[in-house]
């Protein structure tokens, strides 16, 4: 970084995890292509194949189910079409995407579905998806004869919000559907197993975990999908899947970045949840009417986004931007620019507040005082804001 600075925005990017820099260095130095038979060429396919193991035993996945991506977006494109085929016989393509009204914009505007084959299942306040609508939803569905894919979230990268993705997966499973998971937000901050999740297919992207920018990875839990009309045709690499040479030291990155968030879980989740829960609880008291989204609901232990009616988001961030701390007014994939979140518009939250709705998230390298010093900063901030909004004009 240029500056001294309290960096708490790991929802948007983590900072690249010494362990994930070290397997990119020694990535760099291998110089063959993992397509070749020779010496070199068979080195740098170990690296990938290492990689691989790595990725599918988080995902509970086997390593030739995982297929290596540019990140999470290109892996929700890939994966979010009518096209996934049964290996070995022909099915019939999928009629009808399923997703929350909370999903990433990966999903609500990447898939390959035509406008009128998506259909939203809205938020429950919480920024919980709706169960009771999802199974509405289904049975609409399966009566009109239409074959379902859902797309669910483990987590809301904004919120927080825990997602109940294996309650949904037992009611598209129960219509013959298939559910994908965009674990993008989740992965590294809690256990993501498709199996545990009831998933059919898991989605991860590195920069949120401490692995590089540019590598993700899509996960099947079995081997028998085949996705027909791909994105990236060429040489056949990834299983066909997704055509081109590899980004070895991406993969390679990616990979420790994941065995180091795995292995520091436990901890670190017992950790921020204290942390953040002790950063509310401050910021509540010193600032009355605060709201903090999704917070009767499970969450990340990591994130907290809230808002104050009184005042935009845009002013708060870059007076705390002034006063050295990064956070964010929710997804970061929107240019740069601050608008009211849908998704806290579709769990029923009113405009002024939204408008005001701001977001912490802490990470790997995170302390408990960047916490203590970020709610001096906000109460300090916001206190300096209201009193200029409210100085009588000369």
């Amino acid at each position: 970084m240029s500056r001294t600075s309290i960096y708490l925005d790991h929802n948007a990017t983590a900072p690249l995890h010494p362990a994930a820099r070290d397997a990119m260095c020694a990535a760099f130095d291998l110089c063959g292509n993992a397509s070749s038979v020779h010496a070199e060429g068979r080195a740098a396919r170990a690296t990938i194949d290492s990689a691989r193991a790595e990725v599918a035993a988080f995902a509970g996945a086997a390593p030739k189910n995982v297929v290596f991506t540019s990140g999470g977006t290109e892996a929700l494109n890939l994966v979010l079409t009518p096209r996934i085929e049964t290996s070995g016989e022909k099915s019939r393509p999928f009629d009808l995407l399923l997703a929350s009204a909370g999903e990433h914009s990966a999903v609500l505007a990447g898939h390959r579905f035509a406008p009128v084959q998506l259909e939203l299942v809205g938020l429950t306040p919480l920024g919980v998806l709706d169960l009771e609508a999802l199974d509405a939803a289904v049975a609409r569905a399966s009566a009109a004869g239409h074959r379902i894919m859902l797309a669910i979230q483990a987590a809301n990268n904004e919120t927080g919000v825990l997602q109940p993705v294996a309650a949904a997966a037992e009611i598209v499973h129960a219509a013959g559907g298939f559910l994908i998971c965009d674990a993008v937000q989740a992965a590294g901050k809690i256990p993501c197993e498709l199996g545990s999740m009831g998933a059919d297919a898991i989605v991860f992207s590195a920069h949120k975990f401490g692995g590089p920018k540019g590598a993700g990875a899509l996960c099947f839990g079995s081997g028998s999908y085949h996705i027909e009309d791909v994105l990236l045709r060429g040489g056949g690499q990834e299983r066909g899947l997704r055509a081109g040479t590899e980004n070895i030291a991406a993969i390679a990155g990616m990979a420790a970045g994941l065995a180091a968030a795995k292995a520091r879980l436990g901890e670190q989740t017992t950790s921020l949840f204290l942390w953040r829960d002790e950063m509310e609880a401050e910021i509540a008291r010193a600032l009355p009417g605060v709201v903090f989204f999704g917070a009767g609901a499970p969450r990340l232990p990591n994130t907290s986004c809230f808002g104050l009616s009184s005042i935009e988001a845009q002013v708060l961030l870059m007076a705390l931007d002034m006063e050295g701390f990064a956070v964010s007014s929710g997804s970061a994939c929107s240019s740069g620019k601050v608008q009211r979140s849908y998704v806290l518009s579709a769990m029923g939250v009113e405009p002024a507040l939204a408008m005001g709705a701001i977001r912490v998230s802490l990470g790997w390298n995170s302390r408990r005082e960047d916490c203590v010093s970020f709610v001096q900063a906000l109460v300090k901030t916001v206190k300096s804001i209201r009193a200029r909004r409210d100085k009588p004009a000369a």
